[in-house]
C-alpha cells in the first residue's frame, strides 16, 4: 500500500513536470546526527504532530537566467517558480488528503519580508534540511544544499502527510567541491569557508543585500549559486568551464555582454 502510494505520488509528480520529489520518515528529524541542526521545535511532528512522512519537492532556477542576475529576469524566475511549488504543493496535499491521507503543504517561504528575515533570521521549517532528509542533496559550504541534477539552483517545498511512507535513503557521497568559488563571489563577505554546520553563511548580511535589491526589484542575488560549479544542468546549458564568469576573458565578451544588457534594464 505505502509502496504503491509512493509511486502514485512520483508519477503525479513527473505528470505535474515536477524535478525533484524525495520522501522522509518524519523519525528521521530525532535521529542524533541531526541534533545540533534542527531544535525539536522546528521537526515536523512538532508543527504537525500526524505527520508520518515529509514529501519535498523541486524545481530548478535556470542557470542562463540566474547568469543574469542580479536583474528583473530573474527576479521573476524566482517568483514563478515559488509560485509553482506554493501551488504544486497544495494540490498534492489536497490530493491526498481526498485519498484519505490527512496532508498538508508548507510553503516554499516561511517569513513575511527580507526586512523581517534581517531581525529574525529563521523560518519555522527548513526545506533545504528536508531535502537533505529526502535524499535529494547534501550540504556544501555555508548552508547550500546541493543536488546532482542542478547544484544549489533549485528551490524547494514540503508536503506533510499522515500517510507511512517508506523514506529515500539520504546522499552520503558530498556534492560540495570545496573550490570556494561562492564565498569569493559574495559582495558582502556573507560566506566563510568552513563546512556546514560549523560555517553558517551570515544571514543578517546575506538579507540586508536582498532587501537593497528588492527597491531595485532585483532580488534576489544569486551570485553564489550562479558560480558553483556542481549540477549536471552546467552540462546541458555548456556552462562547465568556471572562465565564462570571468569578465577579462575575450572569448566570453559575448556571455558578458548579453547579461549586461539584461542586468541595464527594468530595474532602478
Amino acid at each position: 500500500m505505502s509502496a504503491s502510494l509512493k509511486q502514485e505520488i512520483r508519477e503525479r509528480c513527473l505528470g505535474m513536470d515536477i524535478s525533484l520529489v524525495g520522501f522522509a520518515p518524519a523519525e528521521r528529524w530525532d535521529h542524533h546526527f541531526f541534533e545540533p541542526w534542527v531544535p525539536v521545535d522546528f521537526r515536523p511532528r512538532s508543527i504537525w504532530p500526524e505527520a508520518k512522512t515529509v514529501i519535498v519537492i523541486g524545481l530548478p532556477v535556470s542557470l542562463p537566467i540566474i547568469e543574469t542576475a542580479p536583474s528583473i529576469w530573474y527576479h521573476e524566475l524566482y517568483r514563478t517558480v515559488n509560485s509553482l511549488l506554493d501551488e504544486d504543493g497544495y494540490r498534492i496535499a489536497a490530493s491526498l488528503t481526498a485519498q484519505g491521507h490527512s496532508s498538508i503543504w508548507i510553503p516554499r517561504d516561511g517569513y513575511g519580508s527580507v526586512s523581517v528575515l534581517k531581525e529574525k533570521p529563521v523560518t519555522f521549517f527548513s526545506h533545504r534540511h528536508a531535502a537533505f532528509l529526502a535524499g535529494l542533496g547534501n550540504f556544501g559550504t555555508n548552508n547550500v544544499l546541493l543536488t546532482p541534477q542542478f547544484g544549489p539552483r533549485v528551490r524547494f517545498a514540503s508536503i506533510f502527510t499522515s500517510a507511512d511512507i517508506p523514506g529515500d535513503p539520504v546522499l552520503e557521497h558530498p556534492l560540495c567541491t570545496r573550490c570556494m568559488r561562492c564565498v569569493h563571489a559574495c559582495p558582502v563577505r556573507a560566506l566563510g569557508e568552513k563546512d556546514y554546520p560549523e560555517g553558517l553563511t551570515d544571514t543578517k548580511a546575506c538579507a540586508t543585500r536582498s532587501e537593497a535589491l528588492s527597491t531595485r526589484y532585483i532580488s534576489p542575488c544569486g551570485l553564489c549559486i550562479r558560480i558553483c560549479p556542481v549540477g549536471a544542468d552546467r552540462k546541458a546549458y555548456a556552462r562547465e568551464d568556471p572562465e565564462i564568469y570571468n569578465d577579462k576573458d575575450e572569448h566570453y565578451a559575448p556571455y558578458h555582454q548579453a547579461w549586461n544588457h539584461v542586468r541595464s534594464y527594468s530595474g532602478r
